[in-house]
């Protein structure tokens, strides 16, 4: 097996990477990482200096580094999130965007620095101070960047929800942590239509009394009445605590009202930071894009490349728009460099045979990102067939509980099909069995042993700390359990095989949906699937199974011919144990607001089970096509 791509000895000496690796006198990349975890403390020392970070250090790196959680980072630390994104003024771009192939605008370094500064003499013309939450029900604007940037000027705490979710959905996010302003706009867009929000809007503050402030922003541009009238100038920024809360973030819900989760100020920075201009090479002036909505932690992750002194290409609406050209059409506009998406987007357009390497230059283009799921082997041969061949295919994961990633790329190392190219640097990432041993190989629980910045400072509302320590240290005790069944590769990667919950377990063997996911979906007939385990037989509660439901192209029928290639399909290329005992077919599979398919809502669906919080679906009529099927009853 040979390495899909490397980069030439030219391009692995001119990353940020390889100058990081001389100032640790760290010679290659296993005894980098091996030191970074070792010795965490001077490694996040080296990446503040390394990254000229704007505030003081102060003297302890770390206190009780023995504790998770408990732990504590650069308790002496001040520093101000927004100063460090700001940092670069002038007239070149800061943010470029589209609403999708119909609206186009741009903002200087100088004109965002403006924005932000109205923003924030009028925010505090009305009382918000540190601590004060500031909630963002926002599609993915130039604006909306500029708002959060000047509630976290003040020390303010960031919160954001995107337009496609419901006023419910709004509601019990927002409603749980009292936000003082509610940011919202007038409307969005999407598949070339427009959504008025004016409606939504309105139902959404009637349940938020905290609100004292309603700021609505245009879709087409501008920071509205609200700010306006300030004049700019230069921006006091509040230097804050570096474990000081700076966004809240939500768990998807789908097991109950979505968890607050807070992150904290240095920790988040610096985390980004370290994966943008170490895993990603992300240079000043390059040119970040990232498909995602304010509903993302991705999100907050894109808008951190402005600390990198990168412009963001910020996208709204659909990724199919211009005949599903449109992010490709942007990436040759503004000589895109670094091009995020989700792994369903690249497998669907595989699925439609999209060409760009054919119809588009991608001349500037150095870096493919792709997460929110498995990045399956075919679609590692599809980006450097059909998109570029000398480009690094970074499949990353981490999520929103450590706005963050837990393995990521190596621009100085090679990509392996099918792999994830390495754990991140100060992150001592393991892979545990079922008892707490680690494993050297064979799968089991994605895992770290140690603390690491940006893990949560809190949930909300959550005194005691008892809802923390349960969604994260039950298991192992004082050892982060991420919720990922995966394995390491003999190359010093990682294959993710999907959320340990939804792990199967038919006879005993534990087997990881997404094997079974990369099968059937190269199947041309097969849009989308959706595996899950069925209690089997009733009177044998501690047996389940495999249940595979699937979404075909237009037209097709699923018959016994198609079922039999499925099933050959899956047995040629896993195990027996893998064959599912039942195929159906569905005419759509539910999803997150962020794109991940649900496969615990639909196992309670199939089992009678209440299905707790709807609103955190993007589609929760899907689910009942799942309900009381004959196929499952025999």
């Amino acid at each position: 097996m040979t390495a899909l791509w490397s980069p030439s000895p030219e391009r692995a000496a001119g990353t940020l990477l390889a100058k990081f690796m001389q100032r640790a006198g760290k010679p290659d990349w296993a005894q980098l990482h091996r030191w970074s975890v070792e010795s965490g403390e001077e490694f996040w020392n080296l990446v503040w200096d390394f990254c000229e970070v704007r505030g003081a250090k102060g003297d302890r790196a770390l206190v009780d580094g023995g504790r998770m959680p408990g732990a504590t980072w650069f308790p002496d630390g001040r520093l101000n999130f927004a100063e460090n994104l700001l940092r670069r003024r002038g007239e070149t771009d800061a943010i470029v965007f589209w609403g999708e192939d119909r609206v186009k605008r741009r903002l200087s370094g100088e004109e965002l620095y403006a924005n932000v500064s109205r923003l924030v003499q009028a925010l505090r013309a009305m009382g918000v101070k540190k601590g004060d939450r500031v909630a963002g029900y926002l599609p993915n604007l130039p604006e909306s960047v500029a708002a959060m940037l000047a509630t976290t000027s003040i020390g303010a705490i960031w919160s954001s929800c995107s337009p496609d979710f419901g006023v419910q959905g709004v509601i019990d996010r927002f409603g749980q942590i009292a936000p003082k302003v509610f940011f919202c706009a007038d409307r969005y867009l999407y598949g070339g239509k427009e959504f008025d929000l004016q409606g939504k809007n309105a139902q959404i503050l009637a349940s938020l009394p905290s609100v004292v402030k309603s700021v609505e922003l245009s879709y087409s541009g501008g920071i509205g009445e609200f700010a306006q009238s300030h004049s700019p100038g230069e921006i006091a920024f509040e230097r804050v605590e570096f474990n000081h809360p700076l966004c809240i973030l939500y768990s998807s819900g789908t097991t109950g009202v979505p968890k607050c989760i807070v992150h904290g100020t240095g920790g988040t920075l610096l985390q980004h930071l370290k994966e943008h201009r170490l895993h990603s090479d992300l240079k000043p002036g390059d040119r970040l894009f990232y498909f995602t909505t304010l509903g993302w932690m991705m999100w907050n992750w894109l808008v951190s490349g402005l600390a990198s002194e990168a412009a963001l290409l910020l996208f709204d609406g659909s990724p199919f728009a211009g005949r599903g050209r449109v992010l490709f059409d942007y990436a040759d506009a503004e000589g895109m460099t670094h091009l995020g998406t989700s792994a369903k987007y690249i497998d669907a357009i595989a699925k439609i045979n999209l060409n760009p390497r054919e119809s588009h230059r991608l001349e500037q283009l150095r870096v493919v990102l792709s997460t929110g799921s498995p990045l399956v082997a075919e679609s590692f041969d599809y980006v450097y067939r059909n998109v570029k061949t000398d480009v690094c295919l970074s499949s990353i994961s981490g999520g929103t509980d450590i706005v963050s990633c837990f393995v990521l790329g190596n621009p100085i190392g090679p990509v392996w099909r099918g792999e994830i190219q390495a754990p991140g640097l100060g992150m001592k990432v393991e892979v545990f069995d079922e008892w707490g041993r680690g494993l050297a190989s064979g799968k089991g629980e994605l895992v770290c042993t140690k603390p690491f910045p940006s893990m949560p400072i809190a949930f909300w509302n959550d005194a005691d700390g008892s809802k923390y320590r349960a969604a994260y240290f039950e298991k192992y005790p004082n050892v982060w359990r991420h919720g990922d069944w995966c394995e390491f590769t003999p190359h010093g990667g990682m294959i993710i095989y999907w959320r340990s919950d939804a792990v199967l377990n038919p006879g005993g063997v534990r087997i990881g949906t997404a094997e079974i996911y990369r099968q059937v979906e190269q199947l041309e007939e097969v849009l989308e699937s959706i595996v899950i385990g069925q209690d089997w037989p009733p009177e044998k509660p501690d047996d389940v199974r495999v249940v595979l439901f699937v979404k075909l192209k237009e037209g097709v029928r699923l018959d016994d011919p198609l079922a039999a290639r499925i099933k050959q399909q899956i047995r040629k290329n896993t195990t027996p144990r893998h064959v599912p005992d039942r195929i159906v077919q569905v005419d759509d599979i539910p999803r997150t607001k962020s794109g991940k398919i649900v496969e615990l809502a639909v196992r309670d669906v199939v089992h009678g089970r209440t299905v707790k919080n709807l609103e955190a679906l993007a589609n929760p009529e899907a689910l009942d096509q799942f309900r009381e099927r004959i196929e499952l009853s025999m």
